[in-house]
């Protein structure tokens, strides 16, 4: 058990012990009452049913401390047998790990270079997943019409060639999501059991600057994309082993209006998540929490922030920020009702030439600061976790 979680079992035990010398029960919190869940995907895994509970049950709790490519390279290593630039300051992995899918589906897929890298992403997703960890993927795939990448945002016709059936881009688009479902079968736990994976197939659809962002796709097109993909996946391919996660970008203040942007149904989004790069300003990251947390509640689906973070971890004047870790993100997600926050990569860089890293690694100035925020209760790293898929007490899952 870890020290950080001490204090609040005997505060609680103390709490129960009073309660039994007065001669009764606990009182049953509201918070404890029993909770139904909905799925996207009514034939989903039982792991994917579990991980979904527990993704609502630990909002309770804290928030999952997550990085993306965490355990693929770090700033300074790539493909080292147990690597994690955070568990290289606190002795700890993440709890959750980000990864993106997106070369494994589009046309890299059949690169040597890409398919090596596919092999080590496939490696280490398996690792977390048998430590009990979560596992989450974006895709910036590959523009198919175009043969541009994510960010070609130069024609506005591909989510309508994609729904056109039969036409050249909606069969290679298929044979993408083919490809991912393939991939998917592959990722297997200890048990022969199939990963659960929070997919993010279309981030931050909000923003201007993919094709499948809002200068490409009207708000019907958008919404068929979303549910075209997911039937696909979950229908014809019989994958049943994601939770589906939508995730716009909210960098700026935002209401309940702006998180239902284009929303697809409540039947096809499992999870409500948002990309928050709102700068050194922890009052924008408080306000879209707090947004995010009420329309969790409101709609029974758990929520949590699926990137953010500042490049280099430094200030506009490009001084290193001492104490990020509890001043931007513990102190804003303290009292929330946020299952995880997730940071950007760390690029590969062992000389250091530039500043493109979202996250603590040996040697930076936050280093500390960061494991203040570590050894704080409302921080759950890897060995804080409970059993993540085994179904939380007094929720069921349709």
């Amino acid at each position: 058990m870890q020290k950080k979680y001490i204090t609040a079992l005997i505060l609680s035990l103390t709490g129960l012990l009073s309660c039994a010398e007065k001669g009764d029960d606990p009182p049953v919190k509201p918070d404890d009452q029993p909770v139904v869940l909905s799925l996207a995907d009514k034939n989903a895994t039982a792991e994917t049913k579990a991980l979904y509970s527990n993704l609502w049950q630990i909002q309770k709790k804290g928030f999952m401390f997550g990085h993306h490519d965490d355990l693929w390279y770090g700033r300074k290593w790539y493909n080292t047998s147990g690597g994690s630039d955070t568990k290289d300051v606190c002795g700890d992995y993440p709890a959750v790990f980000s990864v993106d899918f997106a070369t494994i589906i589009d046309d890299r897929a059949t690169n040597p270079a890409d398919i090596a890298e596919n092999e080590i992403r496939k490696r280490v997703i398996i690792e977390a997943y048998n430590r009990g960890e979560v596992i989450i993927a974006c895709c910036h795939w590959n523009n198919p019409l175009t043969g541009g990448d994510a960010w070609d945002n130069s024609n506005n016709n591909v989510a309508k060639e994609i729904l056109i059936n039969g036409s050249a881009t909606n069969s290679k688009f298929k044979q993408w999501l083919d490809r991912l479902a393939d991939f998917a079968a592959t990722l297997k736990g200890s048990g022969n059991e199939r990963i659960p994976i929070i997919f993010r197939p279309f981030h931050e659809h909000t923003q201007a600057w993919s094709w499948w962002g809002s200068s490409c796709t009207t708000q019907a097109e958008f919404i068929a994309l979303w549910q075209f993909t997911v039937n696909y996946l979950r229908d014809t391919k019989g994958v049943h082993q994601f939770i589906y996660a939508i995730s716009p970008q909210m960098d700026s203040p935002k209401a309940k209006n702006d998180f239902l942007f284009r929303w697809p149904g409540n039947d096809y989004v499992d999870f409500i998540g948002m990309d928050c790069y709102h700068g050194l300003n922890p009052t924008t990251l408080t306000t879209n929490i707090n947004v995010l947390s009420k329309l969790s509640k409101e709609l029974k689906k758990p929520c949590g922030i699926t990137e953010t973070g500042v490049e280099g971890i430094r200030d506009n004047n490009g001084t290193p920020v001492r104490n990020y870790w509890t001043q931007q993100i513990l102190n804003p997600a303290t009292g929330q009702s946020l299952s995880m926050i997730v940071m950007w990569r760390n690029k590969y860089d062992p000389a250091e030439t530039g500043y493109h890293y979202f996250s603590v690694f040996p040697g930076h100035a936050s280093a500390d600061d960061f494991k203040t925020m570590y050894k704080n209760a409302a921080s759950i790293f890897s060995a804080d976790l409970s059993d993540m898929y085994t179904i939380a007490e007094n929720i069921t899952v349709d």
